[in-house]
This record gives structure tokens, sequence and C-alpha cells, in this order.
């Protein structure tokens, strides 16, 4: 049976979801991951080689892309259920060469991949990347046909929305977790603009936007349809709470950390304890939230949900305030994959 599954994404909603079946299939197997993302060759175009002679540090941001953001939330998902697992870039124009010379590099098995991407193509059409691997791969591949890039059920979308949102917020949350070694003097120097950047990622996102929504829109219609998870959700809803009062702590302890070595033990101590709530807190929801509300919501339930999240949504991508959501999430991912390869 296959043991090693290369998974190729391209940060679109059908590769969140193709992530969660990833997932799922290896975890029946017993199987370990490699997810692989490609990102343009911003340098050999002609705007790409203009970029780097006026601003390198523009140059090296859009050389950057998505990638490592992509990789992120990936890893955080498999993360979740203690599967082996890994990410790799490869820069090119010809994305299937590139899945297959990865697959063969890291010994993987099986190609797990999504019919289409981003075009939202229906099926495989010639040209496209999926029909070239099939074409030229020596390993079998497994396609995850979705008609299209709008999912199935108001539901399916909705979790899948919530799920995404989850693993960013994972993504960071490990980013903090290695940042202890760093406070207690068990790797580099500590960067505290960076920690500045994920603790303000996690006040603004999570604790301004995402909870407050998971509260009223997706806790407040569950305990409404049922009492099965009722001491759950109060629970849960006690813990952004007190989350939030954390991350304030955690502010401050920051601030005394910048001028006092003995105080960056504080602040590792209290980084710890906030990233196992945390940690345990996304674990409950989506172990167990999430399969009790497929349970009991109605499809209006879902529709209203999903309305509810996509506002975060386009507002990420719509908006000045919210874009810059994004953005920071995608240069924090960048810094911590520079930083691991340091």
């Amino acid at each position: 049976m296959y043991r090693h599954l290369l998974v190729p994404l391209d940060g679109s909603e059908l590769a969140t979801n193709l992530v969660t079946q990833a997932v799922e299939f290896a975890r029946t197997l017993g199987a370990r991951i490699t997810f692989f993302t490609a990102r343009e060759d911003v340098g050999s175009s002609g705007d790409g080689a203009l970029l780097r002679s006026l601003s390198p540090d523009a140059f090296a941001e859009a050389a950057a892309g998505e990638a490592s953001a992509i990789l992120a939330k990936a890893l955080a998902a498999a993360g979740a259920f203690d599967l082996p697992c890994e990410g790799v870039v490869r820069t090119g124009s010809r994305p299937y060469e590139l899945i297959l010379d990865v697959a063969a590099e890291r010994g993987c098995d099986l190609i797990f991949m999504a019919s289409h991407g981003r075009r939202g193509l229906r099926g495989l059409m010639m040209g496209s990347q999926t029909q070239k691997v099939l074409t030229h791969s020596t390993l079998p591949v497994l396609v995850a046909t979705i008609e299209n890039n709008v999912v199935s059920s108001a539901a399916d979308a909705a979790i899948g929305i919530i799920k995404d949102e989850h693993r960013a917020i994972a993504a960071v949350i490990r980013g903090l977790r290695r940042q202890t070694d760093q406070l207690r003097g068990q790797g580099a120097v500590p960067d505290f603009e960076f920690l500045a950047s994920m603790i303000h990622y996690i006040k603004a996102f999570p604790e301004v936007q995402h909870h407050p929504k998971e509260e009223q829109y997706l806790f407040s219609r569950l305990a409404a349809r049922s009492g099965e998870v009722a001491a759950l959700i109060a629970s849960l809803e006690q813990e952004h709470r007190e989350g939030a009062r954390s991350i304030d702590e955690i502010e401050l302890l920051l601030a005394q950390a910048r001028a006092s070595t003995p105080h960056q033990f504080a602040l590792a101590d209290a980084l710890e304890r906030f990233t196992d709530a945390q940690w345990r807190h996304l674990s409950a929801e989506e172990k167990l939230i999430l399969p009790a509300a497929r349970r009991h919501l109605t499809e209006g339930d879902w529709r209203d949900i999903e309305a509810a999240f996509r506002q975060n949504e386009a507002l990420r991508v719509g908006s000045e305030r919210d874009e810059a959501f994004k953005l920071l999430f995608v240069r924090l991912m960048n810094i911590a994959a520079e930083d691991a390869r340091a």
C-alpha cells in the first residue's frame, strides 16, 4: 500500500479541501505526506528584472510569493493529527515537471492531486497541469475530482473556510512556539519585531474577526439545534476570553523582555502556556464541534455561516485593512521559512 504521498497545492479553495482529503487518506494508510507548491520565476521576466534593480526588498517579497504561506497551512493540517509531513517549494514555469521531479526526489509512491485549480476548469482539460502529470508520470496518480471551484454544499464551503482560517492560526501558533526556544537561549537571538508581528496577527485576526463569528454563527446555531456539546461550547467561549487576556499579558511581557533578559524567560513561559491552550482549543473545534455541527445544523444554518465567514474572506482580499491580514500572514510565513533554513 502507498506509504508516501506527494500533494501539489496552489492555494485555491479547492486546494484547501484537497489538503483535508489528503490528510484523511494518509491517516487511513499510515502514510507520510510531502506537500508541494510551485512559485513563479519572477526574476526571469522583464518586469522582475526591473523590480530587482529598483527595489531589491520588493523583488525579494515578490519572488517569495505565497508559497510558504500555502505550505504552512497544509503542514498545520497534517500536524494536527501528528502525521509525518514536509513542505517543498520549487520555482519554475512548468509545474507538472516540478511535481514529477519532487516526487522522484522525495521517494513518493503516489501523487494525490486535484483535477483543476485556480482557473476553475471543469474536469481534466487537455493542457492542464493534472493532465500533463497523468501523461508523463511513472507513479500512480490519484485525482480528486470536483465539479468546480465552488464546493458542493454550504456546509462543505463553510467548514472549508473555517478550517483554512484555523490552519493559518495554527501556523502562526507554531511560529510562536518556536520562539520560546530562542527566548530561553536555546537558539538564535530572539527577533522581537518578528515576534511582535505574530502576536499582532493573533490579536487582530482571530481575536477580532474569527472568534466572534464562531460564537455568533457557528456556536449559537449549534447550541440552538442540540444540547450535545453545550458544555463544550461554553468552555470554548470562555477560552476565547482567556486567550484575549493571555495576549494582553504577552504584549506586556514582550515590552519588558526587549529591555531585560530575565523577562524573556517569563515571556517564554507565557507563550508556552498560550500556545498549548490554543492547540487544545483548535483541536476541540476541529474534532468535536465541526462534526457535531455537520450532524445537527440545517442547510439554512450553513448558508448563514458560510456567508458570515466569506465576509472575512472578501475583506481579506478586498479592503485595505483585511488585505493587510493576508499580507502579514504571507510575510510571517516567509520569514519563518527563512529562519528554518538558516
